[in-house]
């Protein structure tokens, strides 16, 4: 049987003695931290860079001009002839690059779906108005709405063409 004199005493670490270690497990993790965030930033850069040398398309130049040439409606003015200019621009644009589809034949939700499946982005599949407004006796949309379609049909010429 052991005595209690004979038991040696407890030895406990030296508090200071895990620092350093945790120290350099905590400089570890903030120098991947930090590599994270450089990479983040290099791939931002990188792909502004590649966004700005964006090859010029003259088709896409043109499409883009003439958009922003067409006189957008004032809220309380009917927009049908606006709507029927945008609709036309965009059945040009398809004709042109896509003849294979006879796209320009195309009405309704089945002309909606053909744009966005060229370009999801732009989301023209919910701007039935744009169909149909040209059609109605007196569409009339609010200012945001204008702009809004103004705006997709930006980003699908832009993205797409």
């Amino acid at each position: 049987m052991i005595q209690v004199e004979q038991l040696q005493p407890l030895i406990y670490p030296d508090p200071i003695s895990w620092w350093p270690p945790a120290l350099g497990w905590w400089l570890l993790m903030l120098l991947g931290f930090l590599v994270l965030v450089l990479l983040r930033q290099y791939r931002t850069q990188t792909l502004a860079k590649q966004l700005k040398q964006t090859p010029s398309d003259p088709v896409r130049d043109s499409a883009l001009q003439e958009l922003h040439s067409f006189t957008k409606p004032q809220a309380d003015e009917p927009a049908g002839p606006w709507l029927q200019q945008l609709n036309q621009l965009l059945k040009r644009i398809c004709a042109a690059r896509y003849p294979e589809y006879a796209s320009h034949t195309l009405s309704g939700r089945d002309w909606l779906a053909f744009l966005d499946s060229r370009c999801p982005a732009a989301g023209l599949s919910r701007w039935m108005v744009l169909v149909q407004g040209a059609y109605q006796a007196d569409c009339r949309l609010d200012d945001a709405a204008i702009d809004q379609l103004h705006n997709a049909i930006d980003i699908w010429i832009r993205k797409h063409v």
